[in-house]
């Protein structure tokens, strides 16, 4: 008789497990519910090089070897961050889907990609909806890859050297952060 009286106990430990688990993924980071797959895939450093036809912005609002904070939240550890500015840009830069030509689910709103990441990009900026193919290589499985633009922004890009917030990870020559993604020290 007791087991019948423990089953429906049991259930009901199960359900709360259950729901409790789905209540706490609203309450984590939101990048771990966005469709990049593990940030970790993303090349945080780079070489520094720069894609072809890319101009130096003539006045940037963040001069090269100046420091800002980043209050920028499309990569773990950003938020926050003191960078160091190592290369300031005047571009297009446009948020992506796209589904990795490595496999793996479709990758939403990736910020950023520069108009020069484009392949054959046209002299004309590409609006929201257009097709285009990559030729970034921020994480794995980008370059080559066919995407969407999701939106598009005329501004000045920056190339950032910073330590994550959370991971204290060392990164040099981060690509990129928006203008708006930064503030003054």
């Amino acid at each position: 008789m007791k087991s019948k009286q423990l089953l429906p106990v049991l259930w009901v430990v199960a359900l709360a497990v259950v729901l409790a688990a789905c209540s706490g993924a609203e309450e984590e980071d939101p990048h771990a519910a966005m469709d990049h797959g593990e940030m970790e895939s993303m090349d945080h450093s780079s070489s520094g090089e720069l894609p072809d036809g890319l101009e130096k912005a003539e006045n940037p609002a963040f001069k090269v070897g100046s420091k800002a904070v980043m209050k920028s939240d499309h990569m773990t550890g950003m938020n926050g961050a003191e960078a160091t500015i190592a290369g300031a840009f005047d571009t297009t830069v446009y948020a992506v889907s796209y589904t990795p030509t490595s496999g793996g689910k479709k990758v939403s709103d990736h910020k950023w990609v520069i108009h020069e990441e484009l392949r054959n990009a046209e002299d004309e900026p590409y609006q929201a909806g257009e097709k285009v193919v990559l030729e970034a290589d921020h994480m794995n499985g980008m370059e080559g890859a066919e995407a969407i633009i999701d939106s598009a922004e005329q501004t000045t890009v920056y190339m950032v050297d910073f330590v994550s917030e959370t991971d204290g990870q060392a990164v040099k020559n981060h690509k990129w952060v928006t203008e708006s993604e930064l503030s003054a020290k």
